[in-house]
């Protein structure tokens, strides 16, 4: 027994000095002769990134390399923006048919969870994260699911460590769902509106008579203490309000509420979000979309198209990619199938440029992260991938990622169940 924690002790001392070293480690990467995709501004051919200290300091065609700057040439590659995956159960989610393993859904009162912080219960030891960042996914957003109003979301790095380390911002949105009135315990889609503007409008008389709450002189509420405040900075348009919604008039509904509460609202899903192109543009609505599905998933997505997001972003609707909100395979698994979400865009209409930003920096826009990922600029964090080609070719590979930083290559599942079945024994290939 005294041997075991005597290892286990050494093990756990050796990976927090590891942990440590990482953190304080000062270390120069140039990486040059790549076509250079700054996202934010225009495309540099035979360009240089230099990444100081787990943050860019120089984005170029002529940059000085500093002396002893470890160097990576990626001639005849492409080098972008570490991709943004802004729609994920990613490490709050391992297996979708085990109760155990799933952490994005609180039961809250009547539907309404507006307290719920999902990330709290966010795996940094997931299995899944190694291969969505080996795919070239640097950040992404964890979101819940389940509720009227599901709670809050929170926008993370895949860097080793706590929860808190790999948090970038939290909370970046609070989400909400109009979808199935009978998964929230109504009979009618109204019903689901009148509910959330309900709760909408108990948030801002809570807001106001604070005072006659704790002296318990005020009327009834549909929703807890904790959830009201929760709702305050969606009233006051500090958070935006994710809603989650497909029909094109729940997507109007949705829109009107926005406009009667001054709401910061940004739509995801939006499978009929077409139909309402002009109009979210105008209102400067973003939506959070994908490309890959064409058969609609129920009667409120019937207008599902791949086109969609090339037809939002041609009237000029601000897109972020995502897997189709849960509408095909798109489970935490396959967060690390965003690029060829993109590619599907791009062959549905979007244009490329839009596609890459769509995957990168509007994402960061969108949750108001983009002072610190989305773009090859100086300032912003060392989140950089080499591509061997187009990022959006099936074929293409991530050759290098990284992450503040940090390189990382490590081995994951599919690699080693690859290297396993590569050469099968002879009585496996007989017909």
């Amino acid at each position: 027994m005294k041997s075991y924690i005597f290892r286990t002790s050494i093990a756990v001392v050796a990976c927090a000095a590891e942990l440590l070293a990482f953190n304080a480690k000062a270390q120069t990467i140039a990486i040059t002769g790549g076509k250079v995709y700054p996202v934010s501004g225009p495309v540099i051919e035979n360009g240089t990134v230099v990444i100081t200290n787990g943050k860019i300091s120089a984005v170029g065609a002529n940059v000085p390399i500093p002396a002893g700057a470890q160097r990576i040439d990626a001639t005849g590659k492409i080098v972008t923006p570490g991709f943004v995956n802004s729609s994920t159960q990613l490490g709050v989610q391992e297996i979708s048919a085990v109760a155990d393993t799933r952490d994005m859904s609180a039961r809250g009162k009547d539907n309404i969870a507006a307290a719920f912080t999902v990330w709290e219960g966010l795996n940094p030891n997931s299995v899944l994260l190694a291969p969505a960042r080996k795919e070239g996914i640097t950040s992404f957003v964890v979101i819940p699911t389940g509720d009227l109003i599901a709670g809050q979301a929170a926008l993370v790095d895949v860097v080793p460590g706590t929860t808190t380390d790999m948090i970038v911002r939290a909370p970046v949105a609070m989400v909400a769902e109009i979808g199935d009135p009978q998964s929230a315990g109504l009979t009618s889609r109204g019903e689901l509106i009148v509910k959330l503007r309900e709760i909408l409008e108990d948030a801002k008389y809570f807001q106001t008579h604070r005072e006659a709450f704790d002296r318990a002189q005020t009327r009834d509420f549909s929703a807890s203490r904790l959830d009201l405040e929760a709702m305050i900075p969606v009233i006051e348009g500090r958070m935006p309000l994710l809603v989650t919604v497909d029909r094109e008039s729940d997507i109007d509904a949705a829109m009107r509420l926005a406009r009667e509460f001054n709401v910061k609202l940004i739509i995801g899903g939006g499978a009929e979000a077409w139909m309402m192109a002009d109009k979210l543009a105008g209102a400067r609505i973003p939506v959070l979309t994908g490309a890959m599905n064409n058969i609609p998933a129920g009667f409120a997505s019937l207008g599902q198209r791949q086109e969609n997001a090339g037809l939002l972003r041609k009237a000029g609707v601000s897109v972020a990619l995502i897997g189709n909100a849960g509408g095909g395979d798109e489970e935490a698994f396959n967060v690390r199938n965003l690029k060829q979400e993109a590619g599907n865009a791009v062959a549905y209409g979007m244009t490329w440029d839009d596609a890459l930003r769509a995957v990168t920096l509007a994402p960061a826009e969108v949750f108001g992260v983009a002072d610190r990922v989305g773009s090859l600029q100086p300032g912003r964090e060392g989140n950089v991938v080499i591509w061997s080609g187009d990022p959006f070719e099936f074929t293409t590979r991530a050759e290098h990622v990284f992450v503040r930083g940090r390189e990382y290559n490590e081995k994951t599942r599919q690699d080693m169940l690859t290297e396993r079945y590569r050469n099968l024994p002879s009585t496996h290939n007989t017909p």
